[in-house]
């Protein structure tokens, strides 16, 4: 098994090299949107690739970012386009009825952008946090802005990863993995201090969101 995965991820390795950065784009286009296609076997290699030279780390970064967003803005359409009309027609007879949907369209309208940054950050949500946020029809330019930022410190992470450990799978999941454990006292200090943030909003403003 582990001779095929080393195999794998040298066709990653190589098709990267070959296609460059439209490559990234193209396949973290796929990560990110309801494709299978783990980030962790396209961004660490291009670190790799950046380590020998023949990348440049900046340009993996953005590239990387780029095809996150690309591919949460295809979710986003799929969900506006044939989600929401769908919902609004049966959700009832799964028991989410139209009074129901417009409170998650209500939270996604005060909470959207903390929750779009958020869920880029976890894994097996990632890639589906878009979905919610096309349902709702949060406002695009923050959408856009906090799946920019949650994907970009994931992108970053990764292809730190793959520049010190290089062509070594086993390494790259190990690492992704305590990576993502340690994001998780990271996420819920900002989840904390954004409750109590609009907690005290509230107050100020009289019990109304701001």
């Amino acid at each position: 098994m582990k001779q095929y995965l080393y195999q794998f991820i040298a066709v990653i390795v190589a098709v990267v090299g070959k296609l460059g950065y439209a490559g990234i784009v193209f396949m973290m286009f796929l990560e990110s949107s309801f494709f299978p296609f783990p980030s962790e076997v396209v961004i660490p290699p291009a670190g790799y690739l950046a380590s020998r030279g023949e990348m440049h780390f900046g340009l993996v970064i953005a590239a990387g970012i780029a095809g996150s967003i690309l591919g949460a803005l295809f979710n986003y359409w799929l969900a506006v386009v044939l989600g929401r009309p769908a919902i609004l027609r049966y959700g009832r007879f799964v028991g989410l009825t139209p009074p129901r949907f417009a409170r998650v369209e209500r939270y996604f309208t005060d909470h959207g952008h903390i929750s779009t940054f958020i869920g880029r950050l976890l894994p097996g949500i990632r890639q589906y946090i878009s979905f919610p946020a096309g349902l709702t029809r949060m406002r695009l330019l923050p959408f856009i802005a906090f799946t920019a930022l949650g994907a970009g410190i994931w992108v970053l992470i990764l292809a730190v990863i793959g520049y010190y450990v290089g062509n070594n799978e086993e390494l790259i999941r190990r690492y992704a993995h305590q990576a993502v454990y340690l994001l998780l006292p990271f996420l819920l200090i900002v989840t904390v201090v954004y409750i109590h943030r609009h907690r005290r909003q509230m107050q100020k403003n009289g019990g109304r969101p701001d």
